[in-house]
């Protein structure tokens, strides 16, 4: 008896730099399938922004909410603004829209050269870093439980 296996099409890896196309393809294929485990839970993006009066941007978040889950990409505030206490606010504000969305997780993460000492001020818990990061850094993971439709309160810091 012969197992034959289907021979498969001949396939080339191409590499380059930006793909928007591929990108969004990813973004597409990836969204459905975890949509689909996810019980239909779907991503919605999360931003914060802080302007002055004359339109000029102090500071900014970018994350998304997934469920229960949050997750904060991007935290920027501009340099002469750094200690006026925006990022507390922006992740206040971040936590609050993520618990009124019913989220009860809420994770970022730092380099090593960035804030690792901020996050935990403000109730998050170190969960990991990695190693390998350019100039002998690491990559350092924070998480906070919240309690969904509070504003941000911390449960079992």
């Amino acid at each position: 008896m012969t197992s034959e296996q289907p021979t498969a099409p001949r396939a080339t890896p191409h590499v380059g730099g930006a793909d928007d196309d591929l990108e969004k393809r990813l973004d597409d294929e990836l969204t459905a399938f975890n949509t689909a485990a996810a019980d239909g839970a779907r991503t919605e993006p999360l931003t914060v922004r802080v302007t002055d009066e004359a339109g000029t941007l102090i500071g900014g978040l970018t994350g998304w909410t997934w469920a229960t889950l949050a997750c904060v990409d991007m935290l920027w505030v501009h340099e002469d603004r750094r200690h006026d206490g925006w990022g507390s606010r922006l992740m206040r504000a971040a936590e609050e829209e993520a618990a009124r969305r019913g989220c009860t997780d809420i994770t970022v993460s730092t380099y090593t050269f960035q804030a690792p000492g901020f996050y935990p001020k403000l109730g998050y818990r170190e969960r990991g870093r990695i190693e390998g990061v350019p100039g002998g850094h690491e990559d350092v993971y924070f998480h906070k439980r919240l309690a969904p439709g509070t504003t941000g309160k911390v449960l079992g810091a």
